[in-house]
């Protein structure tokens, strides 16, 4: 029986055990994104499964990090390999922002971003596309969904992935590495 276990798990898990490489060609992130360069990526695995690919995009001229430091124009892109409950990503986004203490008197507008997810489906994209002057627009699949002039929020926000005490510490340094 445990053999039998063993040999489903180890079927099941086969997909989850593709090089990042691979996961960043089949993710095809493009070199430039709405007027941004491309500047890192990145695969977030939990456990031993692939999430989604993630890639950042910052002005020619500035460095990833210094761009997240200075507030310039970001651009954050994940594209899923699994199917993922809207209700998880919430729940996620909420522990997160709270460990972080990043959410004080977002309340109303957090909750009108995270009213526009829907249930996430492998090869779905999602991008945070923050402007200074314009705000955030919330995208999926290439289409705004969501959209924002509270530059708190897009720091907030964007910081789930980009700030300390983020969903993950080396997803974060790979991201903001220049």
């Amino acid at each position: 029986m445990r053999y039998a276990v063993f040999c489903l798990l180890l079927m099941l898990s086969i997909p989850a055990f593709a090089n990042e490489a691979d996961r960043l060609t089949q993710a095809n992130f493009p070199a430039q994104s709405q007027q941004l360069v491309l500047k890192n990526q990145a695969v977030l695995t939990y456990l031993w499964a692939d999430v989604y690919a993630a890639a950042l995009y910052a002005p020619a001229g500035l460095g990833a990090k210094q761009a997240w430091e200075q507030q310039k124009a970001l651009r954050l892109v994940l594209y899923y390999f699994r199917d993922i409950d809207r209700n998880d990503v919430i729940k996620a986004a909420n522990a997160t922002l709270e460990r972080q203490q990043a959410s004080a008197g977002l309340k109303p507008e957090l909750e009108q971003l995270h009213a526009s997810f829907r249930n996430i489906r492998s090869g779905d994209r999602y991008a945070l596309d923050f402007r200074p002057g314009r705000g955030l627009n919330l995208e999926i699949n290439g289409q705004v969904v969501f959209s924002s002039r509270n530059d708190e929020l897009a720091r907030a926000y964007l910081g789930i992935w980009l700030a300390p005490k983020g969903l993950s510490d080396s997803l974060r340094d790979k991201l903001l590495n220049d």
